[in-house]
């Protein structure tokens, strides 16, 4: 069964997409911690990051490195925080979140939810970064 970001990687669900490559896809978190929280996926349904070959997952880092510096330059933050989980869903996904401490990268938070128009301005600004 497809996990919920094949479905989005093969257009069946729609996504505030902020970078695409023939290998990789970006876009918000629909349930962020902050405002600007990133997803970053290999196309490749593959449920666990360290299942990834070691070259597929050094071009994912490099590819969430390139996001991380787009979304440093359009949101109001100190650092762009790097996290794997994993448990969520079962594909491999970096999460990239705007932090200011450590605290705004605690998963056991409330999840924020913004409008639709302010994902696709945040999106559209990461996008052209």
């Amino acid at each position: 069964m497809s996990s919920i970001f094949s479905k989005i990687v093969n257009g069946d669900i729609t996504c505030y997409k902020v970078a695409e490559s023939q290998k990789f896809l970006a876009f918000l978190d629909v349930n962020p911690l902050v405002k600007g929280h990133v997803l970053v996926i290999p196309k490749q349904e593959i449920d666990y990051i360290f299942d990834l070959e070691d070259d597929l997952l050094s071009e994912l880092n490099v590819f969430a490195k390139k996001v991380a510096i787009k979304m440093k330059k359009v949101l109001p933050c100190e650092r762009i925080g790097v996290t794997v989980i994993g448990l969520e869903v079962p594909h491999a996904h970096i999460h990239l979140i705007p932090i200011n401490s450590i605290v705004d990268m605690d998963f056991s938070k409330p999840k924020k939810h913004f409008e639709s128009s302010e994902m696709e301005s945040i999106a559209k600004s990461i996008l052209e970064a």
